[in-house]
């Protein structure tokens, strides 16, 4: 859905009655994946596509209905005997597709931030209380929020701390509620199915210094949701068949490809700097100190931290930005090996994005999950 935003942009403003239809699961074959989306404006219109062709037909009635009657549904295509409307797929596989009329003001707020280009992440209810069928909830750039579910408070609360959750991590799927906003893992007659879609490029990962310990956070990193990039001066150490998890692997020095793309980084951004190595280090660290990212983290003893600080010092960084250094990484969790010492590092990028302590939950009062972040 949130891919259209620019196509329907005009519809939008004109005022023009539409529909959409989102994919929101799959199986099999499918041809396109959740979040995959076509719409109809009143005057028969279409933009988008939820098969490649193979049951646009049905889902263009469908929109139509939806533009009629004003309710939302959600209709499974695929082979299965027990689908009423059945629709076969050319390459096999299941579609579930969720349509639904246009207009509402959380909907329109999704779209106009994707157009934008602004991070947003849509939750609508696509099963469960007819009541509820195609309420949504958007979150703006992790922040601002419009729309509510008009039913328990602790629903809405539940599903924005989710969609918060997966637009951090770029990521699109369902989640299933019971009504008072807890989770559970299969849906009931009462409980409600959320298709939660987030616009946004995944949080980047840079990893400084091709060592075996970088090629355990970059394996972390990818399961994270990262886009994760490797980098090192040195062309023998920063090769693709040792970091084939990595989205990139680039050979250049640290510094200087920081520099080049410091333009395109934002406030998710980590990074990791492992070389242990001052000629690297300093005018690595000098520059992304002086960056807004989430967290810059150097690896090595305590001795070669209180150097690296002498050297910092030297430049012209301040306290303030000297203090959001994390040396050395991690936390303390006696971390040995190279993935060990990778679930180290990202304990503390997850506790400091979430301003959390780190320390166990056991020893802690309040709620588990904090909204200090």
């Amino acid at each position: 859905m949130l891919d259209l935003g620019t196509e329907i942009a005009a519809w939008r403003r004109a005022g023009t009655p539409y529909a959409l239809a989102t994919v929101v699961r799959v199986s099999g074959s499918a041809p396109r994946p959740p979040g995959a989306a076509l719409a109809v404006a009143a005057d028969g219109t279409v933009v988008g596509s939820v098969s490649g062709g193979c049951v646009e037909g049905a889902v263009y009635e469908l929109c139509r209905e939806a533009l009629d009657s004003g309710t939302p549904v959600l209709q499974r295509f695929g082979y299965s005997d027990e689908d009423a409307f059945a629709v076969g797929l050319t390459c096999g596989g299941v579609l579930d597709v969720f349509v639904r009329p246009g207009g509402d003001a959380a909907v329109e707020a999704a779209l106009a931030a994707a157009e934008r280009d602004i991070p947003v992440a849509a939750a609508q209810v696509v099963a469960g209380p007819a009541e509820l069928l195609g309420a949504v909830i958007t979150v703006i750039a992790d922040a601002e929020v419009i729309g509510t579910y008009g039913a328990d408070p602790a629903l809405d609360a539940s599903v924005i701390d989710t969609a918060r959750a997966m637009l951090n991590a770029g990521r699109t799927g369902l989640s299933t509620l019971r009504p008072d906003g807890r989770p559970c893992p299969e849906a009931g007659p009462d409980d409600i199915t959320v298709f939660v879609e987030s616009r946004t490029p995944p949080p980047r990962l840079l990893v400084y210094g091709a060592i075996d310990f970088a090629a355990a956070v970059a394996r972390m990193g990818k399961l994270l949701g990262y886009h994760v990039t490797v980098c090192d001066a040195r062309e023998v150490f920063a090769t693709r068949r040792r970091f084939p998890e990595a989205d990139e692997v680039v050979v250049d020095w640290p510094h200087r490809h920081l520099a080049s793309i410091a333009p395109s980084l934002d406030r998710r951004t980590v990074v990791t700097v492992l070389t242990h190595d001052p000629k690297f280090d300093i005018p690595l660290l000098d520059l992304a100190l002086r960056l807004d990212l989430a967290y810059v983290g150097a690896m090595g003893s305590r001795r070669t931290h209180e150097a690296r600080l002498t050297r910092l010092r030297e430049t012209t960084l301040t306290e303030r930005e000297l203090a959001a250094l994390h040396s050395p990484i991690g936390l303390d969790l006696g971390a040995r090996t190279p993935e060990e010492t990778a679930l180290s590092i990202f304990a503390e990028v997850i506790a400091t994005h979430h301003a959390a302590t780190g320390l166990p939950l056991r020893t802690a009062t309040g709620p588990i999950h904090s909204k200090a972040a």
